[in-house]
């Protein structure tokens, strides 16, 4: 599909498909809408009519104009009220458009929509990212693998010339999310802990990365003690992946990016029950597909920061290596986890990797985990849990995230909960009370970061979805790679 930053006036425009965004009571055909109008014979303002299209949000409508007409089929979407515009309004609206687009069998299409807050580089980007990731479709496990519909392949941001680098930037942005939906969409028998750092070597290769591969013996030798512990069930060996990204010249800042990559979650030992959603396991590893998906984003646009990214990866697994509730872990910084619970298993990997990450001299560390339940019940399925105890890092998410519409939430740090996480025989439990539960994975995950400035996200709702919603379709959303993305170029 190709985008063209176009200088073609709407009412010149040509092609198959042109849409037009509206704002709430404010359909008013003056101006050049007035002389469009004129030159489709009235079919805008009566499809205006016909379907009582006032401009709300979420709204749109669509018909075909006469056959002699330039323009084959016209679409308009609402924006709801003008003041309340948001960058991720035009997204939206410019997903709605394409997924229209796509049913109204539009092969080129012209879109205009108003430009926010006169940016119309950020006005170009969220318009190019809705359309890219509203139709993207992932057909690898099915036997019939093309997508039969008429697909798009040309279109047109008009009023928006000039604009090529921001579609290019978007564009980059893209790719990473479709990587990111394409390994947690993917079966546990096609990613595995090796083809997750198979995924990663690539990358490097690909994109001009550093890639450090720590197998078993590399992390025993570390004091792995967290990780390998839950590694040692499986018949798939784990991988410590660590890819790096330098820029040319003297970094402004250093950054880490740690995701949870448990490529299959059984439970352990304490092995998820019926109506645990065990069969969605694959999703497990949704941090450390973002991780990725942002480190693929991030090499293509080369901004002047180094960014390690990190996974540690395995399954859950049982078998008579298994750890068992009750045993005592000794993770890479030397603190002691007694094992109240094998299926609290991502907080484990995790200790070592901010072990690992923490030792690497960056300015900020974020973790994204698909770590608990608990956080979904707090704050549903569309929205992230946030941690810090460090309002810059914090803040910078936050802003990060309103900007590519991926909703988040900061959530505190009660230390006193820290103490329904104390061990008699060791240092801490990996788990503690059912109340808080998301906060207390949060405080676990604190004990093993020294001094750098850290977040955790806890994404176990927003990195899959059962419906079509906004820019998403069913499955993987590739959630948290444009936040990662803007954060690491803030």
């Amino acid at each position: 599909m190709e985008f063209r930053a176009s200088d073609t006036p709407r009412l010149d425009w040509s092609g198959d498909g042109l849409a037009i965004g509206f704002f709430e009571d404010t359909v008013e055909l003056t101006g050049d809408l007035a002389d469009l109008d004129q030159k489709f014979s009235g079919v805008l303002q009566e499809l205006i009519a016909e379907t009582e299209f006032k401009g709300k949000l979420n709204t749109n409508a669509a018909t075909r104009i006469g056959s002699n007409s330039p323009v084959r089929k016209l679409i308009l979407v609402g924006l709801g009220k003008a003041e309340e515009l948001e960058l991720n309004t035009l997204r939206l609206a410019a997903a709605a458009i394409a997924r229209l687009a796509k049913k109204e069998k539009c092969k080129s299409l012209g879109i205009s929509l108003p430009v926010w807050q006169n940016n119309p580089d950020a006005t170009t980007g969220a318009i190019v990212e809705g359309v890219e990731l509203a139709l993207y479709q992932d057909h690898r496990f099915k036997s019939e693998s093309e997508d039969k519909v008429l697909l798009l392949e040309q279109v047109d941001l008009i009023g928006l010339a000039g604009q090529e680098a921001a579609i290019d930037r978007a564009k980059k942005i893209t790719s990473g999310v479709k990587l990111a939906r394409e390994l947690v969409a993917a079966p546990a028998n096609a990613v595995t802990p090796i083809t997750l750092a198979e995924t990663a070597e690539n990358l490097a290769k690909e994109y001009g990365l550093n890639v450090e591969i720590l197998e078993k013996e590399d992390c025993e030798k570390l004091g792995m003690g967290a990780f390998l512990g839950v590694a040692q069930a499986s018949d798939l060996p784990p991988k410590f992946i660590h890819l790096t990204y330098k820029p040319v010249g003297t970094p402004r800042k250093k950054l880490a990016i740690i995701g949870k990559g448990l490529t299959f979650d059984s439970g352990g030992l304490n092995i998820k029950g019926a109506g645990s959603g065990i069969e969605m396991m694959k999703i497990d590893m949704g941090g450390a597909a973002a991780t990725f998906g942002a480190a693929k984003a991030i090499a293509q646009l080369k901004p002047d920061v180094e960014v390690h990214f990190i996974s540690a990866a395995t399954e859950n697994m049982i078998s008579g290596r298994a750890i068992h509730p009750g045993d005592v872990l000794k993770a890479s910084n030397g603190k002691t986890i007694e094992v109240n619970n094998t299926d609290a298993e991502g907080r484990l990997t995790l200790a070592d990797a901010l072990v690992f990450a923490d030792k690497l001299g960056v300015d900020a560390i974020v973790d994204l985990a698909t770590l608990t339940g608990a956080c979904v019940v707090a704050l549903g399925d569309d929205i992230a849990g946030l941690w810090s105890l460090d309002d810059n890092v914090a803040n910078q998410l936050l802003a990060a995230a309103q900007t590519t519409g991926e909703k988040i939430w900061r959530m505190p740090m009660e230390e006193k909960y820290f103490d329904g996480l104390k061990s008699i025989v060791a240092d801490m439990k990996n788990t503690g009370p059912r109340a808080g539960g998301s906060i207390t994975a949060a405080l676990f995950l604190k004990q093993f970061v020294k001094e750098t400035p850290w977040a955790h996200l806890d994404v176990a709702g927003p990195v899959w979805t059962e419906k079509e919603s906004g820019y998403n379709n069913a499955g993987a959303t590739g959630y948290g790679v444009r936040t990662l993305v803007n954060w690491v170029l803030s």
